[in-house]
């Protein structure tokens, strides 16, 4: 059974710094774009970033700041997020998609599997 499971989550003042996990198993790993994408309370999903072939893609508001990296021996993906803003604020989840794109959002194209999601609070 495929499985993404995210770990890493929690609150943090703005400014601050976390680092998620993403931990896949039951799939081929390097198949797919692993990335990560958010949904705050009455807001629409947006792609925050993604890795593909190596290929790093990010969100034009989060450009600078996260960094998204992958672990192809442990089938994990990370992200890591510093000078968190109040505006990152949400439940972020892993997903593995066919490929992904990037553009003021990062674009997932024909999601295959995700995850529950992790909180990120950011407080001012």
């Amino acid at each position: 059974e495929a499985q993404l499971v995210e770990s890493g989550g929690g609150s943090v003042q703005a400014g601050g710094s976390l680092r998620l996990s993403c931990a896949a198993s039951g799939f081929t790993f390097d198949d797919y774009a692993i990335g990560w994408f958010r949904q705050a309370p009455g807001k629409e999903r947006e792609g925050v970033s993604c890795i593909s072939s190596d290929t790093t893609y990010y969100a034009d508001s989060v450009k600078g700041r996260f960094t998204i990296s992958s672990d192809d021996a442990q089938n994990t993906v990370y992200l890591q997020m510093n000078t968190l803003k109040p505006e990152d604020t949400a439940v972020y989840s892993c997903a593995a998609a066919m490929d992904c794109m990037e553009g003021e959002y990062v674009a997932f194209i024909e999601y295959a599997f995700w995850g529950q999601g992790t909180q990120v609070t950011v407080s001012t």
